[in-house]
């Protein structure tokens, strides 16, 4: 089965999702034509882009969406623990080894996530190293900071609407 792309605008620019019938394979930043995929919106890639308006209007703070890792066992040990951050929350890629068991693994972990190929869906901009600096990340560091400030102020908005001050 061949896979299927489009691209959507979002708060963050154009996104190209790639699925391959059943499951999100990619999310590339900007306007990409992926090589051997056909431009058709599927239904798997409609529910992803919905996904991913609800998550930077802060409606969502997980995705569900059918994902294909792919990659080493330890890359989705990797990915499944990144899922598990919360929203607007964040944890060192020294942090992310220990907790999948891996302590001595801190710049594999890093390597890793720097390959992510789905980003936002797996959170990867939620993983810093332990100086406080970003790190690396697929889409730049720039973009990095912008979608940890969306969750940011999403979570204030929330909590604002959630316990209003009299």
């Amino acid at each position: 089965m061949a896979n299927h792309y489009a691209v959507y605008d979002t708060p963050i620019g154009d996104v190209t999702i790639v699925t391959n019938g059943k499951y999100i394979v990619s999310l590339l930043f900007g306007a990409v034509d992926p090589i051997g995929a056909i431009n058709e919106e599927t239904v798997a890639l409609y529910d992803g882009i919905i996904a991913l308006n609800q998550f930077f209007f802060g409606q969502r703070l997980s995705f569900d969406n059918p994902l294909w890792f792919g990659g080493t066992e330890f890359d989705k040990k990797v990915y499944e623990y990144v899922m598990t951050i919360p929203y607007a929350e964040t944890r060192t890629y020294q942090e992310v080894a220990d907790a999948i068991g891996e302590p001595n693994a801190e710049k594999q972990v890093a390597l890793v996530l720097s390959k992510n190929p789905l980003p936002v869906f797996v959170p990867c901009h939620r993983v810093i190293q332990k100086t406080g600096n970003l790190g690396s990340y697929v889409g730049g560091a720039e973009l990095k900071r912008k979608i940890l400030a969306f969750e940011k102020a999403n979570m204030e908005k929330n909590s604002m609407t959630m316990n209003p001050k009299i």
